[in-house]
């Protein structure tokens, strides 16, 4: 069978694409930035075409020939626009798949409460699903918070429990929602391909509390039993933001993960049994024992943080008018030992013996509404197009030989931090380059300020690089 896969490099989308494969389907994937799906473990079995869902002209090249359609698209990213950029995204892409006369579309969605006040996220993922129905036969597969390694909901529990063993917590806290795990919501994608099915169906294990979620994780962790102090109030909009600050889940995710929790979310089962019946719902319990074992052993395939942000997909052209600061070293490890270096940058390892700085630089950026240097990054060996490490992400790589960073912290301007390694002697170089695109002149301001402190703090980025060069074991290039 001929599969779409919209979303392909986001948190399901990314899991679902190898199991389609070894399901024998013939895959084809609609991305903004095709680089982003290099030398990921499937990059080289499915078709890549390049389009956006908010580009209507892009999409029929992506449809044509189509049998299914996986719609895992929304847009938390784009800001306060978000509800409209994912009507726009499903108007356009349902017209697409109705003219290329695609059999149906399977879109992934959110249980909707059956009571009380409806979040605009919760609704924009309900008019999403309505929105593909109207033009084309749609199997609205609803799921609640997924729990897995890497996943937006899981992060957020496993941070405030391990970080806060005393917490004052608004009274959403003891609302019951419906969890699945992500093994179950990939099962039931797949199976779902062969099964006849249209209209919505709900999918979960038994309901638990955020509460319970947080007791559960701590048991499992071997950790001592957090108390939790409820008060009578709700504020969602406080609590989203308390959570952006302790976790790595950025406010514009936060928001609308919280204010979909201030409701009972429980949605009806009974299809999922009727329809699914040889599927049976991980328990949560289950589910983040299998997610601390992935992250143990570094095989997190995929995390939230992947989704690439709307309208950020702009690339590094060195041209007038650009700021450049390069250093470079000679060291007597070879490019491939120099690379195992460079690639494991950031995260738990940090940045060097400036590492509060770029810590304190992070905070700053946190503070005024950026995604800070809390997002870490999904391995600490592996990097890939597309991914995020800490507030940079990863424009390009090419091992054992190039690294592309680009910022996503605030600031007025662009910039990016580049590293290319090469053979020299029976050694390697390795040129360290920061640019910086500034916007007018409060950008070239800023540079120039920091500019005491950048030439200190990127020198001892390259020492960081040569201890780690110096003491790493040899190992192939990912």
């Amino acid at each position: 069978m001929k599969i779409l896969v919209t979303g392909a490099t986001g948190y399901v989308g990314g899991r679902l694409i190898p199991r389609l494969l070894d399901a024998g389907h013939e895959v084809r994937v609609l991305v903004r930035d095709p680089a982003r799906v290099q030398r990921r473990p499937w990059s080289d079995q499915v078709q890549v075409v390049q389009g956006d869902v908010l580009e209507p002209q892009s999409l029929a090249p992506a449809c044509r020939g189509i049998d299914q359609a996986y719609y895992l698209i929304h847009s938390m990213y784009a800001g306060d626009d978000y509800d409209q950029r994912d009507r726009a995204g499903a108007q356009h892409f349902a017209r697409a798949a109705s003219a290329a006369q695609i059999a149906r579309i399977l879109y992934l969605g959110a249980i909707q409460p059956e009571a009380g006040e409806r979040s605009a996220h919760l609704h924009s993922r309900r008019e999403t699903g309505a929105v593909l129905a109207a033009a084309v036969p749609t199997l609205e597969l609803r799921a609640g918070p997924i729990i897995g390694s890497g996943s937006a909901s899981f992060e957020m529990c496993r941070y405030l429990t391990e970080r806060l063993p005393l917490m004052v917590t608004p009274r959403w806290i003891d609302v019951p929602v419906r969890p699945v795990a992500i093994r179950t919501a990939l099962q039931i994608l797949l199976a779902a391909l062969d099964r006849d099915l249209t209209g919505v169906v709900d999918l979960g294990a038994d309901p638990v509390t955020f509460r319970e979620m947080m007791a559960t994780y701590s048991e499992v962790r071997g950790l001592r039993p957090r108390r939790i102090l409820p008060t009578p109030v709700l504020a969602p909009g406080l609590a989203a933001r308390w959570v952006g600050l302790i976790t790595p889940i950025t406010n514009d995710l936060a928001v609308p993960l919280v204010q979909g929790m201030c409701s009972p979310i429980l949605g009806d089962l009974r299809k999922m049994r009727e329809h699914f019946p040889e599927i049976e719902p991980l328990p949560y319990r289950r589910a983040v024992e299998l997610a601390l074992a992935r992250i143990t052993q570094g095989q997190v395939e995929t995390r939230w943080s992947g989704s690439m942000p709307a309208g950020a997909t702009y690339h590094l052209t060195d041209r007038e008018g650009m700021i450049q600061e390069q250093q470079s070293r000679r060291l007597p490890t070879s490019p491939a030992r120099t690379w195992e270096a460079v690639r494991q940058l950031g995260g738990e390892r940090g940045w060097g013996a400036w590492d509060w700085a770029w810590r304190a630089r992070g905070l700053l950026d946190q503070a005024i509404g950026g995604p800070g240097i809390r997002r870490g990054r999904r391995d600490a060996r592996q990097i890939l197009p597309g991914e995020v490490v800490d507030f940079w992400r990863v424009e390009a790589v090419e091992p054992p030989r190039y690294l592309l960073l680009r910022a996503e912290f605030k600031l007025p301007g662009r910039a990016w931090l580049r590293f290319e390694i090469r053979a020299h002697g029976s050694g390697s170089e390795i040129v360290q380059t920061a640019f910086f695109a500034p916007k007018g002149l409060r950008g070239l301001a800023y540079w120039w300020a920091l500019y005491p402190v950048h030439l200190p703090v990127f020198a001892a980025l390259l020492d960081q690089i040569e201890r780690e060069a110096l003491r790493a074991p040899t190992a192939r290039p990912r």
